[in-house]
């Protein structure tokens, strides 16, 4: 098994695997996640805040279930895959993140595997991959588990379809929920825009800058 060493500071870490999210820190989607939640909150009469501050991280049914508090499932399942449906339609400016096609190449040209954890859906995920230009060989969607983040199942699966013992995964994350996913999982999280986590990173540059030669 092909391993990478990185340091970060003080900390001299050995990673076996490294599994990625996709929003916010593979694929710079963030402008048409919001503007997604911003037509669905207007269709369903909901202050935008709430979507927008609780959306980060979880699956659209899980959101929305915190939300529509009285709705029944068969509702808040309606009302997801209708906000699943103006993501679909909203790829205009999505494109790979800052770094995350040298941070791959990095990794390929290592032998070090990689995967995509995300709580988007199958059909949404690819979308957004194929229009960032990312073509992970592992795919973890909400289709792939029976929990979303923060539930580790993902990350768990992931690693299980790689061969590597979790321990030995580097999570990159950008939410809290999918930090404690990672962490819930038994991986070291390296997490981007001030979420806390194992390592603070403050884009995906600094993984490729920290991998020794």
């Amino acid at each position: 098994m092909h391993v990478m060493h990185l340091i970060h500071g003080s900390r001299r870490l050995t990673v076996a695997a490294v599994l990625f999210d996709m929003d916010g820190t593979l694929v710079d989607s963030d402008a048409a996640v919001d503007r997604s939640w911003l037509a669905w909150s207007k269709e369903y009469d909901v202050d935008p805040a709430l979507p927008l501050a609780i959306a980060p991280g979880h699956p659209a049914a899980d959101t929305i279930a915190r939300i529509l508090l009285d709705a029944d499932p068969e509702t808040i399942a309606e009302s997801a895959a209708r906000q699943l449906a103006l993501e679909y339609e909203d790829l205009a400016d999505i494109a790979a993140t800052d770094g995350a096609h040298e941070l791959i190449a990095a990794l390929d040209e290592r032998g070090v595997p990689w995967a995509v954890v995300t709580s988007a859906d199958e059909r949404l995920a690819k979308l957004r991959l194929a229009a960032a230009g990312i073509s992970p060989r592992i795919l973890i969607t909400t289709d792939d588990v029976a929990a979303g983040k923060p539930d580790p199942a993902g990350y768990l699966r992931a690693a299980e379809l790689l061969g590597v013992a979790p321990g030995n995964c580097l999570v990159v994350e950008d939410t809290e929920p999918g930090v404690a996913a990672g962490r819930g999982a038994g991986a070291t999280v390296a997490a981007l825009k001030g979420v806390p986590g194992d390592l603070g990173i403050d884009g995906l540059r600094r993984i490729t800058d920290a991998i020794v030669p």
